[in-house]
């Protein structure tokens, strides 16, 4: 299982799932992450947390540890 946090700076990739329940789900959801949907990954901190990815026409800055929860194709 690949997820968006294992994602190269520059690709595009596929949400093909999310996982998680309840509260942070939804807010996944919320933010325009969803299944089908496409992610550009723009740059990642130099520590490796945020990173920031263009989706559905916005920059996002997303935590590693939920980017974890986001499965990719």
């Amino acid at each position: 299982m690949k997820t968006l946090k294992d994602a190269a700076v520059g690709s595009t990739v596929t949400v093909a799932r999310l996982h998680g329940e309840g509260a942070l789900k939804r807010r996944i959801m919320d933010m325009g992450v969803t299944r089908g949907v496409e992610i550009f990954v723009r740059k990642v901190a130099p520590l490796g947390d945020p990173i920031e990815v263009t989706v559905r026409g916005y920059e996002l800055s997303i935590r590693r540890e939920d980017a974890g929860n986001i499965e990719i194709t």
